[in-house]
């Protein structure tokens, strides 16, 4: 270079304006071992005979469905759940842009395709992609890891109803309405009859508390009757009867395996969640999911209205049934699906369980048999005599046996023992406080379950089930609630979320296939 001359800046050439005669291919611009071209291969394999069914004939025409399901699969891949922000993407996103070839469907047809076209046909969708995945040797679905998670719904935090607050409302009204009848007696008792005496309704409606309240009118149009007992009955002829009507509706959201639900999304029970910024034990609106893996893909998944997870086990399972035409070998979960009707249901069905019980964990520590040696499940056996020892050695003797029914409606069996004679014993204020000699209740079949399930969970394969379970369950959830964003749902109603969860568990399949 001559001495004194100075360098200039070279930069590329910029041809943003240059027109071209062949336009680029969108695919070139994709790498090949991109995860769009994995959900595009998977679901170009899969039958979508059930949701072509969802399309009827005639009209104009409609976006293909298998495009709009690939691209909602991408979508919740890339942590997009908004239809908006997706319809969005389709115009901007080359990824999508490839996906949908060119399409730009709106916002409103992304909603209604997936809120309303993938109804009842998704599982069986979900089924077939876990099939895929298994077939090339990601996982084994006879194997399960089964564990549930609390994710919040879209409706109102603020909007509850109660069961325990309807049969309150409900017996305040028969109660004021007894006092009411009460008062109509002492005033006008030849006048009222007995078929609407509310002292002898079991149950009360809108029609007996409309009958009752006319016969209370009737017979004291004409007496001089204090002035706010006259506003009380005018009140309850108003109010009352509607009242018990939309407390019956209530009653009848709610059902008999819930004690809540949301007046924006009936479908959804208040549950205490982990993910409690306040730290004061807020009750959110939200679905019970449980979620059963292999080798942190998920196999089966389902929402429940129930918060505890021991009675959702059972049509789990049922589900996973269905769907796969099979039952599980094995299946390991924690100590909150420990219940008698579970650990019957699996043995009845020949399903290994590696499922702990409420007591398993405590046990394994040696000081627990020392601390609580004088409850009744550590009280010595002897089962060829069927009597069981005291702490200060007598024998206790079988006294009756007796059926006893679950909160679930499971029958189970319960029989008693009766210590001879705790009078004068050094022990008694430490082994109990009843009246009389003591009486403990024993379940022989829970405690049998029970003591297979500790042979089973001691041994060197149910070890290593307890120590996979933690990692392949449990980091699932952590993936979809705390990497992925995923900890509420955008839809209301059983039926949509249960689309949403199965959108997001085969994204999860698919973008753990392309990790």
């Amino acid at each position: 270079m001559p001495k004194g001359k100075t360098l200039s800046v070279v930069f590329k050439a910029n041809q943003q304006h240059q027109a071209m005669l062949f336009p680029p291919e969108i695919g070139d611009l994709i790498a090949e071992n991109h995860p769009v071209r994995v959900v595009d291969d998977v679901i170009e394999k899969i039958d979508i005979t059930l949701l072509l069914k969802r399309y009827k004939a005639g009209g104009t025409s409609s976006y293909h469905p298998r495009m709009l399901l690939k691209v909602l699969i991408y979508a919740y891949i890339n942590n997009i759940y908004s239809s908006r922000k997706i319809e969005e993407a389709l115009g901007q996103n080359i990824h999508f842009m490839w996906l949908s070839g060119m399409s730009k469907p709106d916002h409103n047809t992304i909603n209604r395709f997936r809120g309303e076209r993938l109804q009842k046909v998704l599982q069986p969708i979900f089924t077939q992609v876990v099939l895929l995945l298994c077939e090339e040797g990601l996982l084994n679905i006879k194997e399960l890891y089964t564990d549930g998670t609390k994710i919040e719904s879209q409706a109102n935090r603020y909007s509850f109803v109660w069961s325990n607050g309807i049969k309150y409302s409900k017996e305040k009204i028969k109660q004021q309405l007894n006092d009411l009848w009460k008062y109509a007696q002492s005033v006008a008792a030849s006048e009222l009859g007995d078929d609407t005496d509310p002292s002898g309704y079991d149950k009360i409606d809108s029609e007996k508390v409309s009958k009752t309240i006319a016969a209370i009118n009737d017979a004291l149009k004409e007496k001089p009757i204090d002035k706010r007992i006259r506003q009380k009955l005018g009140y309850a002829h108003r109010n009352w009867p509607s009242a018990l009507d939309k407390y019956e509706q209530q009653e009848q959201i709610i059902g008999s395996n819930r004690n809540s639900y949301s007046k924006t999304d009936p479908a959804a029970t208040f549950m205490r969640m982990k993910e409690d910024h306040m730290k004061n034990g807020q009750l959110k609106p939200a679905y019970n999911l449980q979620i059963s893996t292999n080798n942190q893909y998920i196999v089966n998944y389902s929402l429940h209205q129930q918060s505890t997870d021991t009675s959702t086990l059972i049509s789990h399972l049922l589900q996973y049934i269905r769907l796969y035409k099979r039952v599980p070998a094995n299946i390991t979960a924690d100590a909150g699906y420990g219940s008698e009707q579970n650990y019957q249901w699996l043995e009845n069905r020949r399903i290994t369980a590696y499922v702990k019980h409420a007591s398993f964990d405590r046990n394994q520590h040696w000081s627990t048999k020392t601390r609580e040696m004088f409850k009744a499940q550590n009280l010595p056996y002897n089962a060829e005599k069927d009597h069981y020892i005291c702490p200060a050695g007598q024998r206790m003797r079988r006294k009756s046996t007796f059926p006893k029914t679950t909160k679930n409606g499971y029958g189970q069996t319960i029989t008693t023992y009766q210590a001879r004679t705790c009078e004068g014993c050094t022990l008694r204020q430490m082994c109990h406080d009843q009246q009389t000699n003591r009486i403990i209740e024993v379940n022989h079949n829970l405690n049998r379950l029970k003591a297979l399930a500790d042979k089973r969970l001691k041994g060197r394969k149910g070890i290593q089930k307890r120590k996979q379970r933690c990692h392949d369950v449990e980091s699932v959830f952590a993936n979809i609630k705390h990497n992925h964003g995923f900890k509420r749902f955008m839809l209301k109603g059983m039926d949509k979320v249960s689309i949403e969860m199965g959108l997001m568990a085969m994204a999860h399949n698919l973008r753990k296939k392309t990790a």
